[in-house]
């Protein structure tokens, strides 16, 4: 319990600093996941390919990405290989948004992480990794 009890507690925390940093661009987590997801694939992605990368279901790929793409940040255009299936990319608004945001995010994870030396930082990764995959999640 106390292992799990201060997990939750930290979560708490860390979600509310994350919260009011995506509050202050405009962004919820889950359209700064899409548009942070876009950003690093640096090019278009299929909606099946942001599904794996945000272990989300379709469904819910869909809605983000009806909510970003009626806000003019994302587009989705018919394959230009082969015409078949969507790929999803950002909009020059959107990568302005991203580029934006992302710094102010990183600033906010490095701040609620500043107690930790980096020894210490390193260790935590570790055990973090260890539990999770203990826990059947292999996503690093």
């Amino acid at each position: 319990m106390a292992v799990i009890g201060r997990l939750k507690r930290l979560w708490q925390l860390v979600d509310a600093e994350l919260r009011q940093t995506f509050k202050e661009h405009d962004l919820d987590s889950a359209s700064f996941d899409v548009l942070a997801t876009l950003r690093r694939g640096g090019a278009p992605l299929s909606p099946t390919e942001l599904m794996k990368a945000s272990m989300v279901t379709s469904g819910a790929v869909t809605q983000r990405l009806d909510k970003l793409e009626a806000r003019g940040l994302v587009r989705r255009a018919e394959r230009a290989s082969d015409g078949r299936g969507v790929q999803v990319e950002l909009t020059a608004e959107g990568l302005a948004l991203i580029d934006r945001a992302l710094p102010d995010h990183l600033a906010t994870e490095t701040r609620l992480l500043s107690a930790l030396t980096e020894a210490e930082f390193g260790e935590l990764v570790g055990t973090l990794r260890k539990l999770l995959e203990s826990l059947g999640d292999v996503s690093g």
